[in-house]
């Protein structure tokens, strides 16, 4: 008996022909939120690329990437992003430029793998092995914590580390411990910002961090933020320090900072990095309003209420005192002149998730899974509707958009030219309560 599989009903001899597919499945489903992007500066790290730091490995990861504990005082913005973050970009401002340290024992010299400051603090230490009297244990100390050790007979034997670089040749020379020195930083320059925005476009994140207060900086960032949300296709915000004059959806104004419970006063230049990365791990069905910032107890500068109702009118995100705590007032952008394609709820940053996610969604299920793959006939647009109708009807289902009515809210039809296709689709975004307006009767 024939059998064997079919497309077409076009066999001839008799038999069994079985075809197997899979039931139909949404291919797209919604992105993941969390990342973060910060131009920074730092005494150590690679200059030539982008820094991706995993909160699930930054305490592991810390030292080699960024030359600092997760613990250490002097990274605690960076932490305090990672500890909201699911991952963190970060791009070295000035690291091109910086001086490399260096140290030279007998034959053997050590080059600190990064230029900037903190190769000053690295020592080598050369002693001879217990149990090979002809080898030498080699330790990289960064502070005196051991970096690394390597057992060699040689300065040829030595592989490169995280941390130092070896050249030379010939025999080593015991030394109880020398220091690294001639380390030096770089200044940063227009030029290292806009590599940092450029070097960030290959990667896929939520929000930028600009903890930079010049204007110029932040002239750069709201172009390159209106860039890439209305040429490039990628819905980001921005968060940048007291610029309520951006007066755009894209773009996050931050005004005060906070002192945290061991009274640190933390400002919003230093504040921006957590702000950032909350606003990025935030969820499409969550509004940041009243959020608790963790550790503050107080906001940094308190404003008064009228202070307050004034920042908020002209699209600055506040931080309020609220019992032993310092809560985001409103969860805003500095959208603040409203038309009638860009309406007061532009301004709400859950609104914004909600918009930049369906945007950033749509976007790369169309790209992975039709352009070029699925013809532009009644079909394949019944297949394309059917695909952005089950991804809403998700967002529905989370409570990010309500009242949704496939039938009469999504169209997908032939554009002008042969291989186009026009959406049109109509949604109710859903914000949080934030005002209550209360009657009550007393008899």
């Amino acid at each position: 008996m024939a059998g064997g599989k079919w497309e077409v009903q076009n066999k001839v001899r008799p038999g069994v022909y079985i075809k197997f597919k899979a039931k139909p499945q949404p291919l797209g489903n919604l992105g993941d939120r969390g990342i973060a992007a910060y131009p920074v500066s730092l005494p150590w790290g690679d200059p030539s690329k982008v820094i991706v730091l995993e909160s699930s490995q930054f305490v592991e990861k810390a030292v080699e990437l960024i030359g600092f504990k997760a613990t250490d005082a002097r990274i605690r913005h960076i932490a305090a992003a990672v500890s909201q973050a699911s991952t963190v970009l970060l791009y070295r401002l000035g690291g091109t430029g910086a001086g490399k340290a260096t140290a030279t024992e007998g034959n053997l010299t050590a080059t600190a793998k990064w230029g900037g400051v903190r190769g000053n603090d690295l020592k080598v230490v050369v002693q001879a092995n217990i149990d090979e009297p002809t080898q030498y244990d080699i330790i990289t100390l960064l502070e005196n914590d051991e970096m690394d050790r390597q057992t060699v007979a040689t300065v040829e034997d030595l592989a490169v580390n995280s941390y130092i670089v070896w050249s030379g040749t010939g025999e080593i020379t015991a030394t109880a411990g020398i220091s690294l020195t001639g380390g030096t930083d770089s200044t940063s320059s227009g030029a290292d910002f806009s590599a940092a925005l450029t070097a960030f476009e290959a990667y896929q994140f939520n929000v930028l961090g600009v903890s930079l207060d010049d204007t110029s900086s932040k002239q750069i960032a709201i172009a390159y933020v209106k860039r890439q949300r209305e040429e490039e296709g990628k819905k980001i915000q921005a968060v940048l320090i007291n610029h309520p004059t951006a007066n755009y959806e894209g773009i996050i104004s931050l005004h005060n900072g906070i002192i945290t419970a061991d009274g640190l006063q933390v400002s919003p230049s230093d504040l921006v990095w957590e702000i950032a990365a909350m606003q990025a791990s935030a969820n499409i069905n969550e509004s940041l309003t009243y959020r608790a910032i963790p550790n503050a107890v107080d906001a940094f500068p308190r404003l008064t209420n009228s202070e307050t109702i004034a920042a908020l009118k002209n699209g600055q995100l506040v931080v309020t005192a609220l019992n032993g705590t310092a809560v985001i007032e409103q969860d805003i952008n500095t959208l603040s002149s409203f038309t009638a394609d860009r309406s007061k709820a532009f301004s709400k940053n859950r609104v914004m998730r909600i918009l930049d996610s369906i945007g950033n969604d749509v976007k790369r299920i169309f790209e992975q899974f039709y352009i070029g793959k699925v013809s532009n006939n009644a079909d394949g647009r019944a297949l394309l509707k059917g695909e952005i109708v089950s991804y809403l009807v998700t967002l529905q289902g989370l409570g990010a958009i309500q009242n949704f009515d496939s039938q009469k809210d999504v169209s997908v039809s032939a554009g002008t030219d042969v291989d186009a296709v026009v959406v049109e689709l109509s949604i109710q975004p859903v914000d949080s309560i934030e005002k209550i307006y209360m009657t009550v009767e007393v008899v």
